[in-house]
């Protein structure tokens, strides 16, 4: 059993020669070298156990040290003229600091710190093991890189030995750099030296595996990023990590100060330990100041940045490439201020060796069993993210997912923060799914699952579903009643993405200035509580393109047929560039590119989610919108391979889109409706086959029965429920679009109905027959059916063998009852049925 080793504060404030009878003078700029500078007069050596004591200033002279251990009081340097490298077990900081290079010198020479594990299982006053940990301390870190990551200029093919970049920069000869993936696939990425430069132009030491696209493709930058992997500071685990990825790592805790900037990290994290990760700010509060920058994180073990209980750090311009679990860590959700401006993140993993096991919106990973899984460390590992985002209240810009194995972006809200924070006051009052977005813009995402996830914020336990965490941010976050107000998403691209560029929940969210291409489906965006904002989402001045020039790297068999990689494991998985999905959602003046079926699958600009059960209105609209090459509308057949859901599909059976200016249509005011039978109907409806949809005039609304009559995921419906309209039957469940003036023939075995319309104009009106009904509850009845048909109110007639129902709605925005329970959702109008006998029938 390993040797515990838990040194408290008070213990290292004693001199060392309590542990070897070595410790620092009271010298300024004392030199390691001199036997002078050590009490005991010995220059300390390998193995040892070192302190440096307050006041002190030691300049590390030495190259090559290998010691037990390493605690600084006071402070150590090294200097700017000669390679140096280190080794320790740890390097504990209480109140002093270490320093290689400052933001106004930086450092030249090349420096290394290698964390060894030869005596393992040390606690160092809670900080663990084999790190760099600061307690009250000051790190000092600034190397002389500045350029991190650039773009291709150009394409490069399989097989290249050279690349045309943007900006090579300071990039030197024998610099290591990575390739992000341009394709779905995000283990594309590939890491190279450079053996020679010539302008922008770097020659590699070995040809290219894959084809990594170069080029701004129908207005979408698909440019595949460069990053640079070589700094002059390096540090790093000793190479037993790569055997057990039990990493180095930097840890500052109260108190502390950490400045670094151009240094490179690998072999840290220790995978499966919490608050072991590469760089990481423990519960400092106000960090403003602060900063990693210019550093390149990679082959880690856990994480790349974390973010714990603090505040306006600065995350700017830092490259990552091939972590496990989430990589930018927004830890608790009670961090706020910070700046992540500018940080590439290339191949996040969920484990060092393991696929995932994710919990997202495709039936076969819809169940949380990788969430309760032994070898993540918090749930949503198994889903991991480049960039973990709990708090809106802090700025995101110009950064790069470039390849996770799951998620780009994900913002994922707690009700209140959670973790260390849990039930405390400060938690209580801080609101982050009532918080609006402070700053997401410039952004982009690729080579993902899906891009951007702005939904599934945790529970207090770090658990998460596919149907929860809506957003919906308010003037005052603490005050529920408050208005609220627009959070904005900004010129934000998303391309190869396996799954969607961009899924959200909440309301008034609105994207502007989107550039989308090559992803299975653009976007999608569920409710959060429709009614309260002007809308739920809302896409404006944006382009969305099917299929792009990068043709990917294909490598299956369909895919080589075919000529290009394809997003999905289906090779016929039908493509969409915008789906709606439940309340109220607006596309503005959007352009949408290549959504053109053919024989491999089928293609849409606009859909509707696959084949979902939740949510529809006949007011999800577009206006000023634009195809090139696109079939504008696709309602695939349902097929359960591609279902987000598998409920009954009653809303995606009546799905509709207002078409509020012609441009779909060419009819300004028309409705696209699924072609169900029930809301199509030859006499008022152009049926577009291709589209698997009709275009219909006239006032659209929705028809509900008896509320959310319907169980999910029930195999069946227990007495169904038959609308037949001329001959066309079709079973309702939950809801359907109908036109106003529609006459419908209502079967079931039920003995009681309640009849209810919503979104229609005033005016609308519906005339019902139901068999073997014989009473209704409110309106007025009618002396015969010519009379019903002539009513301009809610009215009943009953002949021999049904009772006829005229439902009219004279008021288009009552204050009526709740029809769906989602954003409580109201009734225009509303009559009850009853099967019985009727009174003035019954003896007396």
């Amino acid at each position: 059993m390993a040797k515990q080793f838990r040194l408290l504060v008070a213990s290292m404030c004693l001199p060392a020669t309590a542990l070897l009878g070595m410790t620092a003078g009271a010298n300024a700029q004392d030199r390691w070298s001199d036997p002078a500078t050590w009490p005991s007069g010995e220059v300390p050596g390998d193995g040892d156990a070192v302190t440096i004591d307050r006041g002190m200033d030691v300049v590390l002279d030495v190259d090559g040290l290998s010691l037990r251990s390493l605690t600084i009081q006071g402070k150590l340097s090294f200097p700017d003229d000669r390679d140096i490298s280190l080794a320790s077990e740890w390097i504990y900081v209480p109140g002093g600091e270490l320093e290689i290079g400052t933001a106004d010198d930086p450092y030249t020479h090349n420096a290394a710190i290698t964390l060894t594990d030869n005596v393992p299982g040390e606690d160092l006053n809670t900080m663990g093991d084999r790190g760099i940990m600061l307690m009250n301390g000051t790190l000092n870190l600034h190397g002389d890189r500045e350029h991190t990551w650039t773009q291709l200029a150009a394409t490069a093919p399989a097989g290249a030995t050279q690349i045309e970049v943007l900006d090579a920069g300071d990039w030197r000869v024998g610099d290591e750099i990575v390739l992000a993936s341009t394709d779905f696939n995000p283990r594309q990425a590939e890491r190279r030296h450079i053996t020679a430069i010539s302008g922008n132009r770097l020659t590699l030491d070995s040809p290219l595996e894959h084809m990594h696209f170069g080029e701004i493709t129908f207005g979408v930058d698909e440019r595949g990023e460069v990053g640079l992997l070589t700094r002059n500071i390096r540090i790093q685990a000793s190479e037993d990590a790569d055997e057990n990825y039990f990493g180095g790592h930097i840890m500052a805790m109260a108190g502390s100060e950490m400045y670094v900037s151009g240094i490179e990290l690998s072999r840290m994290g220790q995978h499966m330990n919490l608050a072991r990760y590469p760089i990481h700010w423990h519960l400092i509060g106000e960090g403003a100041g602060q900063y990693i920058r210019n550093a390149a994180i990679h082959d880690t073990y856990s994480r790349c940045v974390t973010v714990h209980g603090t505040n306006n750090l600065s995350i700017e311009n830092n490259v990552t490439y091939n972590t496990v679990g989430h990589c930018f860590f927004l830890e608790d959700g009670i961090e706020t201020g910070n700046q992540f401006v500018r940080n590439l993140g290339i191949q996040t993993k969920c484990h060092p060796t393991m696929d995932c096991d994710p919990t997202n919106l495709t039936l076969p990973h819809q169940g949380t069993d990788g969430q309760r899984a032994d070898n993540i460390l918090i749930p949503s590992d198994n889903t991991a993210s480049t960039f973990w985002i709990t708090n809106p209240d802090n700025v995101y810009r110009d950064n790069v997912a470039a390849g996770s194995d799951q998620i780009g972006f994900w913002i994922a809200l707690p009700v209140h923060p959670t973790g260390q924070f849990e039930g405390t006051e400060i938690s209580a009052r801080t609101w982050p799914r009532r918080t609006a977005l402070r700053e997401f813009s410039g952004n982009r995402a690729h080579s993902n699952f899906d891009g951007l996830m702005f939904d599934r914020g945790p529970n207090p336990e770090g658990f998460f579903t596919i149907g929860g965490g809506a957003h919906i941010s308010r003037a005052d976050p603490g005050d529920e009643n408050s208005a609220v107000v627009p959070s904005v998403v900004s010129d934000y691209t998303a391309y190869k993405n396996r799954n969607g560029g961009i899924w959200g929940r909440g309301e008034y969210h609105l994207f502007t200035n989107l550039r989308m291409a090559d992803n299975a489906i653009g976007f999608t965006h569920a409710a959060g509580s429709p009614g309260i904002a002007p809308y739920t989402s809302r896409v404006e001045n944006s382009l969305f393109v099917g299929e792009s020039d990068n043709v990917g790297n294909p490598s299956r068999p369909e895919e080589i047929a075919y000529g290009r990689s394809l997003p999905a494991a289906a090779a016929d998985f039908p493509i969409r560039g915008y789906e709606y999905y439940d309340y109220l959602h607006e596309v503005v003046n959007t352009r949408f590119v290549n959504y053109q079926p053919n024989e491999q699958r089928d293609a849409g600009a606009l859909s509707y989610l696959l084949y979902t059960s939740f949510g529809m209105s006949t007011r999800n609209s577009v206006e000023n919108v634009e195809f090139v090459n696109s079939q504008p509308v696709s309602f695939p057949r349902i097929d359960r391979r591609w279902a987000s859901d598998w409920g009954l599909r009653s809303a995606y059976r009546s799905a509709t889109i207002f078409d509020s200016d012609g441009s779909i249509t060419g009819r300004p005011g028309a409705t696209v409706v699924i072609d169900n039978g029930i809301a199509t109907h030859e006499d008022e409806c152009e049926i577009v086959s291709n589209w698997g949809a009709a275009i219909c005039m006239g006032d659209i609304g929705r028809l509900n029965i008896n509320g959310d009559m319907f169980t999910f995921g029930a195999p069946t419906v227990i007495d169904p429920i038959i609308l037949d309209r001329d001959g066309s039957r079709f079973e309702y469940n939950q809801e359907t679009t109908i036109a106003s003036g529609s006459q419908l023939r209502v079967e079931t075995a039920r003995d009681e109905l309640t009849l209810s319309l919503r979104e229609m104009d005033e005016g609308g009106f519906l005339l019902l027959e139901l068999p073997g009904f014989t009473m209704a509850s409110g309106g007025m009845q009618a002396a015969s059916l010519d009379a019903l048909r002539a009513a301009d109110e809610n009215a009943w007639f009953r002949d021999e063998g049904s009772l006829w129902v005229k439902l009219v709605v004279d008021d288009a925005t009552p204050d009526g009852e709740v029809v769906v329970q989602v954003g409580q959702l109201r009734a225009q109008t509303t009559i009850e049925v009853s099967r019985g006998e009727p009174e003035e029938m019954r003896g007396g």
